[in-house]
């Protein structure tokens, strides 16, 4: 593994789910039962051998900074290097940056200080298995300024995207920003790699021409400019773009494929929390769901996503659902497609339904 230190974005296209970052940035969005979303991207880096790592912050990012704390869970407390948060202005502003080219403009402080020949930049907003130091040998190996990687799957008009076509080699012949039309493509996933000296100099001459896009003004002019190749993600990957799509993530993990794809062979790292197990009392019944530590369990759990310290009472049946973290359902409730957020309660009798493609949402600390 050639010598690499890893950017992380961790509060891009928070609008597009605006329910789950009201109070939280993107990363930290939990998922799964007992991880958060950025735990899968920096455990990729982690697994890739990369062991600097810069994380971006921006707004709500307080439940973020509690998740990492030092970075030990991902052996990233380290004297030199490690895990190191960012603020979300440079050294020379004090206004928080707007998009992703100005919140690199911040970072090029950290990046110069880096003695790493190449760096990984990469949001959190995706569940995805990859190995990066396979994308800096093919990076090297084609002596490209940048590489880009993509998945190919259905165009699904949601939020700002980059699809792009490639020639025999992989070389990128041709960028779309958001697309007009359907249909299979090359989607871009907001990984990249580069020399660390390349991309500090693509900020400077970003910085000197006023560029306010990262995307339209660097990227898709640059496939003339610069050598852009593609690197193909085989395999899982969903990326949360709307509410509908965090809901169909996690019950993927509730398919045995999926998480033997993401699970296997090499470990997703996250926040050890020491609870105690899950209690399922006589009256419990429970099939096909992920119930983390902490649990109580009285009545009917079916395809179910339960977080830590989830309590459904008794008589009560709960199909469908996401309860996150510290969820009280009371006795004899009835909830069918609903995702509820933090430290919420669910009062005795309640009946509470959505449906796959727009679940009910319960906002954090409610009473209902």
């Amino acid at each position: 593994m050639a010598s690499t230190v890893g950017i992380i974005f961790s509060s891009m296209n928070e609008e597009s789910v605006p329910e789950l970052t009201r109070v939280r940035s993107m990363g930290s969005i939990p998922i799964g039962g007992r991880y958060r979303v950025v735990d899968f991207t920096l455990s990729n880096m982690v697994n890739s051998g990369i062991t600097t790592v810069g994380m971006i912050t921006k707004n709500n990012y307080q439940s973020l900074m509690d998740h990492l704390g030092s970075g030990k869970s991902w052996d990233l407390a380290r004297k030199e290097g490690g895990l190191i948060l960012l603020p979300p202005y440079s050294d020379e502003s004090e206004t928080v940056y707007r998009n992703r080219l100005e919140a690199l403009k911040g970072a090029t402080a950290f990046l110069k200080k880096c003695k790493e020949d190449f760096v990984v930049i990469t949001d959190s907003d995706a569940v995805y298995k990859l190995d990066y130091s396979k994308v800096i040998e093919a990076h090297i190996a084609k002596n490209a300024d940048i590489t880009m990687v993509y998945h190919e799957h259905e165009v699904t008009k949601s939020h700002y995207y980059m699809t792009f076509e490639t020639a025999k080699d992989n070389r990128i012949k041709e960028i779309e920003i958001n697309p007009v039309g359907g249909g299979k493509k090359k989607n871009y996933i907001n990984v990249m790699v580069a020399r660390t000296s390349f991309m500090l100099r693509l900020i400077q001459d970003a910085i000197q021409h006023g560029y306010k896009s990262f995307g339209r003004d660097i990227l898709s002019p640059g496939v003339a400019n610069y050598n852009l190749y593609a690197y193909k993600l085989e395999g899982y990957y969903e990326n949360i773009s709307s509410l509908e799509k965090y809901f169909k993530i996690n019950f993927d993990l509730l398919t045995k494929e999926v998480r033997k794809e993401i699970f296997g062979e090499r470990d997703v790292y996250t926040k050890v929390n020491d609870s105690a197990p899950a209690k399922f009392a006589q009256t419990a019944k429970v099939k096909n769901s992920l119930i983390s530590d902490g649990c109580v369990i009285e009545g009917t759990v079916e395809n179910c996503i339960l977080f830590r310290g989830v309590k459904i009472g008794r008589d009560s049946v709960v199909k469908n659902c996401i309860i996150m973290t510290d969820n009280i359902v009371g006795e004899n409730c009835n909830l069918s497609y609903v995702v509820s957020d933090k430290d919420s309660v669910i009062r005795d009798g309640r009946v509470l339904a959505g449906c796959d493609i727009q679940p009910y949402f319960i906002n954090k600390g409610s009473l209902i």
